[in-house]
């Protein structure tokens, strides 16, 4: 990988984990159902009129934006305005790639390797030590709530990975269209029209650079260069920079917001990130039909034409099947 791409790998995952603490902050301007479709609204208008067409079915388009936008930002929004710290949000969300993993042994036959196995296991130790940590200190509810935004992330990555589709940023910028209204309206339910109004009617500039942040820097740049890099190098290559995430993210709230670090959660950490890197990253066994799984780290082309499943820039998580991406 050249430095630039390096360099760009970095900066990308550097995004998507100080993005957490934009999120915290935004959470004191927002409520956060409707904050989480702003995001999605901003996200898709204007792009959506520059990145020309779908390139896939609409029903992975509706599929994807109701379990990623609605489902996945949903709860990891409501879970952090419910007291999870941003930090170990950016940390726990990483358990997405075991239930990538588990769902796709289960809906595609993909079944991993021992050492995968093994990575499952030590990334759900490292869940039990953030739980008996957060236990002590804040709200499990909160806790179980980003745990349950993981799941729906895991869901939605094995749905993409299902699309194959051919442009990252298309995608995402399609997919961003579908969670607005479905989003605007839990939070009339939920959050109330009279909260709603209070908060755009109190919009200050803090508040449009938290929107602007997380739908044009994290989500349309991130994904955007995320799948310019997969583009040009394989998954394999790639995926691990996505392990840096929570690294920025625990550096990011620790600097800006004060959240304290404990000795407890720097051993969750080490467990997570160790366990993740081993189920993400290590090669899985053939499926049932004895073919080789998708995305088994084959550089995609670089020409014009459509990529082949096996290198398709999806901006999914961690199996090791399907490029990863942390961002929330």
């Amino acid at each position: 990988m050249r430095p630039s791409h390096l360099a760009l790998a970095v900066l990308v995952a550097a995004v998507w984990g100080v993005n957490f603490t934009v999120i915290e902050i935004g959470l004191d301007h927002f409520p956060p159902l409707l904050f989480s479709a702003l995001r999605f609204l901003a996200a898709a208008l204007p792009a959506v009129f520059f990145v020309g067409r779908p390139k896939v079915a609409w029903k992975w388009i509706v599929a994807v934006g109701l379990v990623l936008g609605v489902a996945k930002f949903g709860l990891v929004f409501v879970g952090m305005d419910a007291g999870m710290p941003a930090g170990l949000s950016s940390l726990v969300l990483q358990i997405q790639a075991v239930f990538t993993a588990v769902i796709a042994w289960a809906a595609l036959g993909e079944r991993p390797s021992a050492l995968g196995t093994l990575g499952m296991l030590v990334a759900l130790a490292g869940i039990g030590v953030a739980a008996v940590d957060e236990g002590t200190s804040g709200p499990l509810g909160a806790f179980a709530l980003v745990v349950a935004a993981a799941a729906a992330w895991g869901v939605s990555n094995v749905l993409t990975r299902k699309a194959s589709p051919p442009d990252a940023l298309n995608f995402m910028v399609w997919v961003s269209t579908v969670p607005v209204l479905p989003l605007i309206g839990l939070s009339l339910l939920t959050e109330g029209p009279s909260q709603d109004l209070a908060a755009l009617r109190s919009l200050d500039w803090q508040g449009v650079g938290t929107v602007v942040f997380v739908a044009w820097i994290s989500t349309v740049f991130g994904f955007g260069a995320w799948g310019w890099l997969l583009k040009r190098h394989p998954a394999s290559t790639v995926a691990p920079f996505s392990l840096l995430v929570p690294v920025f993210g625990m550096s990011s709230a620790a600097l800006f917001l004060g959240e304290p670090v404990s000795p407890l959660r720097w051993c969750a950490a080490a467990l997570l990130v160790s366990g993740v890197a081993l189920t993400s990253l290590t090669p899985r066994k053939r499926d049932r039909s004895g073919v080789r799984p998708e995305g088994d780290g084959t550089p995609a082309p670089t020409s014009g034409s459509t990529p082949a499943p096996t290198s398709t820039p999806a901006p999914t998580s961690g199996s090791g099947s399907a490029p990863v991406s942390t961002s929330a």
